[in-house]
């Protein structure tokens, strides 16, 4: 929020620099986020005075250009050389004097030096229009009234600003602040506060009366539920024009273009007070009456940007007897704004139901200065003065006779909130014990009445414009802000509690967990937990029937909760990819969210994607692509970091995995993981494989409770190796050659590696061949041939017989 500090300073005299007042405002909230300089004219006329051509004539040495004697009213005429067509003695002219600072069309600087043009010497420029920023004539310079003095500065002579704008970062619970008035509100507690009492200057709007009753409009809301206030007046007989320099100057300084007199002074009031406004021109309202009301869902209307909308049964809109014509607190329409041809006025200054505002802004992607202060929620007792203060400024600057009274529609009034204080209370959230007289003084000049005071506490009223100040929290929060942050003592001692909690508390494993995947080189991923509807049609495992809708959604892509990590961290991989990142590896822990009909469930789980190389390239070592058993040595290293051992393998046949498999233990699925089919991840623009392992992650915290990790001395006993190469049928898995090995030899046989696969050529059809590795030991003596011999002969008779394996 931009405020402009010339501005603010017509509600409060400030006796600080802009840089104080900045650290003032950051101080009460009003975070002051950077202070930039606005100038009407780019340069502020700086160096430009009016000068007086005392003679003219033509240059020795050029057709085209005239030496001048110019006096610039310090008693010494200078000679300046001019290629203006319409210069001539006798005449006042805006003259840019040596080390002056002007700027071309593009706003780059240049500086007005001493020089020689065609021999002769020139101490300075006369200027045209354009060349001061005041215009876009070139055809000659500008010829000023003869009676101004010479001397003179220009900046006096073309209402030039300049001005300092503060960009506020205001949060969203400051609803009061949103105007220069509100700020200057703030402003005045913090400085009371400081022991600079200063007064609050308001408009007035004493002068404002009714000249006739020949014009009204009457107003009927057909939903008082979304428009609790709604003002009306009729102005007649107003002439558009450019709105004065100062009411454009102070309208740029915060970043608003000037349109016309009329509806400038809306833009300016609702600046100035937080009132947004409209008018309408009252000729093109047909019917000659103004209804606020809902239209069926799918009613067209085009909006002042010249786009045509399609409406929602709850957008609430100004309509007159025949049409629309406006979205009400949102933006207006195209049919019945005031234009160069308008000659009578309709004035609307109305409340409208913040939520509603903001569902129907949302609905259609607009986001208005009108809306921004709505949706906040604005004072609701200010409309009428506002739109006073409205008419009287467009009477000033346009002309016109108020010809209706004004028609105010308020059958119940927002009143002031109470709220009882307790001195215990403000003394336990500060921290330190402030006396009655301090928070007495505080409340007062934050308009906060005190009705009653007891040993315990205060009652109090707080006024309807403190939308976010409904508790007695809310009102030492006002206190403190006030009173000072950095005013509050801090003691020597700080008091802590340690908390008792298991090792196997969800946060730790997940840090151990994380700690090991990014020694692993991979890295963690934190995606919105919100997504768009338009993921339910890639998987049979959405339900739309388990969806979890936004009430408000901040748009349709961020309308319903995810029910799978898979999509977020697809959207991650092809944002990696489509900037040149192919080798990914990332991981995420994060929820899931379900509306069954028992109720809405959360369930937590990691993800796991590999995509692309799983190491850089080096001359040392060969590139190895990120593929399925890489994938599943990574999972298996995640249960095993948690003790978690003895899985039962499962393959998984759904619409996700082109081929994967899942881990469970005890009947519980604990993972499953696999290759993405090429059809899910074509939908986000990615053309490599993707792996991708979905941990169930709170039955696996659950299962790592129950399982015990064993510590045993390692054997002092040398481990033996033997290799068997088998030609086995291409159905048979690697799995049932470990299961037959174990079920064969339970002691000895420590461990069973697959470390060659062939097939092709040399082979019957349908056979591959296994290379398989035994490792044996007997951790109390020595393994003798004899022994070995006969562990390895059972294997082959076992594999063999229940596999129809053959030794190659």
């Amino acid at each position: 929020m931009k405020i402009s500090y010339n501005w603010l300073r017509q509600f409060i005299k400030v006796n600080r620099n802009p840089e104080e007042t900045g650290e003032l405002l950051t101080d009460l909230g009003l975070e002051v986020e950077g202070i930039h300089e606005f100038q009407s004219v780019k340069g502020s006329l700086r160096g430009i005075v009016v000068g007086e051509v005392l003679t003219c004539e033509p240059h020795p040495n050029a057709d085209r250009l005239k030496v001048t004697t110019v006096d610039l009213g310090n008693g010494e005429p200078v000679q300046i050389v001019c290629g203006a067509p319409n210069v001539a003695a006798g005449q006042k002219v805006p003259v840019a004097t040596v080390g002056t600072t002007l700027y071309d069309e593009k706003g780059s600087p240049w500086e007005i030096r001493k020089s020689k043009i065609r021999g002769e010497s020139s101490h300075g420029m006369i200027c045209a229009e354009d060349e001061l920023g005041l215009g876009q004539s070139h055809d000659g310079i500008m010829v000023l009234d003869s009676s101004i003095e010479v001397g003179t500065p220009a900046a006096s002579l073309f209402e030039v600003e300049d001005d300092l704008v503060f960009e506020i970062g205001l949060t969203p619970n400051r609803a009061d602040a949103m105007s220069h008035w509100g700020v200057a509100r703030d402003l005045k507690a913090g400085l009371q506060q400081q022991g600079e009492p200063q007064e609050l200057i308001t408009p007035s709007v004493s002068s404002f009366h009714i000249d006739s009753r020949s014009r009204r409009i009457p107003v009927k809301i057909v939903k008082p539920e979304l428009a609790p206030r709604y003002c009306g007046v009729t102005i007649t007989g107003v002439e558009i024009s450019e709105s004065p320099k100062w009411l454009q100057n102070r309208l740029k300084a915060i970043g608003i273009a000037p349109k016309n007199n009329v509806v400038d002074v809306t833009n300016y009031v609702m600046h100035e007070l937080g009132q947004p406004l409209h008018a309408f021109d009252a000729d093109r309202i047909s019917g000659n009456e103004i209804i606020v009301q809902t239209l069926e869902a799918g009613t067209k209307f085009t909006t002042l940007d010249e786009v045509e909308r399609e409406l929602h049964e709850e957008d609430l809109m100004i309509c007159d007897a025949e049409k629309p014509l406006a979205i009400a607190g949102v933006f207006g329409g195209i049919s019945s704004g005031v234009t160069s041809g308008t000659n009578n006025l309709f004035i609307e200054s109305a409340y409208f139901n913040p939520v509603t505002v903001r569902k129907t802004a949302k609905r259609h992607g607009l986001n208005t200065d009108a809306s921004f202060r709505y949706e906040r929620g604005i004072d609701p007792n200010i409309t009428e003065y506002a739109l006073k203060r409205a008419v009287l400024l467009i009477q000033e600057l346009a002309g016109g006779s108020v010809s209706s009274d004004i028609d105010d529609y308020y059958p119940k009034k927002v009143e002031d909130f109470p709220v009882f204080l307790t001195f215990e209370k403000i003394n336990s959230l500060v921290g330190q014990n402030l006396s009655k007289e301090t928070i007495k003084s505080i409340l007062a000049s934050l308009e906060i009445r005190v009705n009653n005071v007891t040993e315990t506490g205060m009652g109090l009223t707080i006024p309807s414009y403190r939308v976010d100040v409904k508790r007695e929290a809310d009102v030492i929060e006002e206190i403190l802000r006030v009173y000072g942050y950095n005013n509050i003592e801090f003691g020597d001692k700080i008091n802590a509690s340690v908390a008792n909690s298991t090792r196997f508390e969800d946060y730790k494993l997940q840090n151990l967990i994380a700690g090991q995947l990014v020694g692993q080189g991979f890295f963690e991923t934190m995606a919105n937990s919100l997504t768009t509807p338009s993921h339910l049609g890639l998987s049979e495992q959405l339900k739309e029937e388990h969806v979890v809708q936004m009430l408000n959604p901040l748009s349709q892509d961020l309308s319903v909760l995810r029910q799978s990590l898979l999509f977020s961290g697809l959207e991650a991989v092809s944002y990696n990819l489509n900037r040149k990142r192919a080798d990914l590896k990332f991981f995420e822990f994060g929820k899931t969210y379900h509306n069954y009909n028992s109720g809405r469930e959360e369930k937590k789980h990691l993800s796991i994607f590999i995509s692309g190389n799983r190491n850089r390239e080096t001359w040392t070592n060969a590139v190895q692509k990120g593929e399925f058993f890489y994938l599943k040595g990574v999972v298996t290293s995640v249960l095993e970091r948690l003790g978690i051992r003895d899985l039962k393998t499962t393959p998984v046949k759904n619409d996700i995995f082109s081929e994967g498999i899942s881990f469970s233990l005890n009947n519980v699925r604990l993972v499953e993981f696999g290759v993405i089919k090429r059809k899910i991840f074509k939908n986000f623009d990615i053309n490599q494989e993707v792996l991708y392992a979905d941990f169930n992650w709170d039955m696996v915290v659950e299962t790592s409770k129950d399982q015990q990790n064993k510590f045993k001395d390692i054997s002092k006993f040398q481990a033996v190796r033997r290799d068997f190469a088998l030609l086995l049928d291409d159905a048979v898995r690697f799995e049932q050659i470990y299961d037959i090995a174990f079920k064969t030899e339970k002691d000895l046989l420590k461990e069973v590696n697959l470390f060659d696969v062939y097939e092709g050529a040399n082979l019957p059809e349908g056979k591959k061949s296994y290379a398989v590795s035994f490792i044996l030991q007997d951790e109390r003596k020595t393994l003798t041939d004899k022994q070995i011999d006969k562990i390895m002969g059972k294997l082959q008779q076992n594999l063999e017989k229940q596999l129809g394996a053959e030794l190659r």
